[in-house]
């Protein structure tokens, strides 16, 4: 048991890497605009070029653990992580700051996807969804203390302290995994590292109709309400008219809502089928946007009514993303892998083209972000439904 927490310790702080890099520096985002000589759009282009490379490398990292094991590649990864995070501190301008966030985003993904591969590989059936959801439940702790820790580094020191903390906190993770972190994947078991086969690998799952619908599924729940971290500073700041020192009001309810979902996950799972504890999430969710909906068209957003309702659709979405995660990977148990890598890119470029392409038209107006919230969940449900259909074309679509 000692061992299986120290696990769950381990990925969940690997896992939190990317989401520290997100939410810790969202409060210094005006003090980065001044000390850099660029607008607000500009310091969220280094958010979105985070986004889109972090997504472009989920989709090696599990065929590079197929390859070469799962400790390696981690190991490897956080050191670029590193290395990308002491660059950030020391950016001399703009453009720097942006080509370092990307090596930060390049490196970043290792921690979940890989992990997800290690829970699999050790703990099979619904012990491993046990095992994912405590793992999903600390991990839920990054998003509240990251932009409380952010606001206070930068009211204290300014913005570049942020990623010298960064530095430090990847820094300690790696070593951590280092001493502790078991290679989960037998040498006898690792696939060969060919590029046609690859290519080819890839394609057969990026073209399976199950994987692909259910991936979006699970990717989409997220997409809609994501546009409230991604566009945090502006919520907290210009919507709810708070200081850089409150952005907990935005997130330590979303953790709430998650770290709850999470918990009482890993205590269903050997009580409920996974596919009945998916609906029941979902009914959860609906539940959620409902009243987000009612509450962004007819009342003015105040604390703490803004963001109860975020609390408990992220309860919702936490309740059934384990059982979600695992049974889409289960489609190619002979290539998790490679499975968790296309699973997390297609969660975290839907996150990224919300953040370009989505995120300023809905800068400073509630409104249209509860509609987004709204349609993320409304094409979640289709396509879940669609990807877990009896009798559906299951290999091509």
């Amino acid at each position: 048991m000692k061992k299986q927490w120290a696990l769950v310790w381990i990925l969940s702080g690997l896992s939190m890497l990317g989401a520290f890099s997100i939410d810790a520096y969202l409060p210094s985002f005006g003090d980065i605009g001044r000390s850099l000589g660029v607008d607000r759009e500009h310091v969220q282009q280094t958010l979105s070029v985070y986004l889109f490379t972090f997504a472009f490398m989920m989709l090696f990292y599990g065929t590079l653990s197929d390859t070469f094991g799962r400790r390696r590649v981690i190991l490897w990864a956080v050191a670029g992580y590193v290395a990308g995070s002491v660059g950030a501190m020391c950016a001399p301008s703009f453009h720097w700051l942006l080509g370092f966030r990307a090596l930060q985003g390049l490196s970043a993904g290792a921690g979940s996807v890989v992990g997800r591969a290690v829970i699999r590989d050790l703990f099979p059936g619904q012990m491993g969804q046990k095992v994912m959801s405590y793992v999903t439940m600390v991990f839920s702790l990054a998003p509240a203390v990251a932009p409380v820790v952010g606001g206070w580094l930068q009211v204290w020191y300014g913005w570049r302290a942020v990623f010298a903390f960064l530095a430090l906190a990847s820094l300690a993770m790696g070593i951590a995994a280092w001493k502790l972190l078991p290679e989960s994947l037998a040498v006898e078991d690792r696939a060969p590292l060919h590029l046609g086969s690859m290519i080819r690998s890839y394609v057969r799952v990026a073209c399976h109709g199950d994987f692909l619908l259910q991936s979006l599924g699970i990717g989409l729940g997220f997409a809609g309400f994501s546009l409230y971290i991604s566009t945090g500073s502006d919520f907290v700041m210009h919507v709810l008219h708070l200081p850089e020192t409150a952005f907990a009001w935005l997130f330590i309810p979303i953790i709430v809502g998650m770290s709850a979902g999470s918990a009482l996950s890993a205590r269903l799972a050997m009580k409920f089928p996974p596919t009945r504890l998916i609906w029941i999430a979902y009914g959860v969710m609906a539940a959620a946007m409902v009243v987000n909906l009612l509450y962004a068209h007819l009342l003015t957003p105040s604390i703490p009514w803004a963001v109860l309702p975020g609390m408990v659709y992220m309860f919702g979405l936490a309740l059934g993303s384990p059982a979600m995660t695992l049974r889409t990977m289960d489609l190619f148990p002979e290539a998790r892998g490679l499975a968790a890598s296309l699973q997390g890119f297609v969660q975290m470029l839907l996150f990224a083209l919300m953040s370009a392409v989505v995120a300023p038209f809905v800068l400073g107006d509630i409104r249209k972000l509860a509609v987004s919230v709204a349609a993320g969940w409304t094409l979640s449900v289709v396509c879940w439904w669609l990807g877990t259909r009896k009798g559906l074309v299951r290999h091509a679509v």
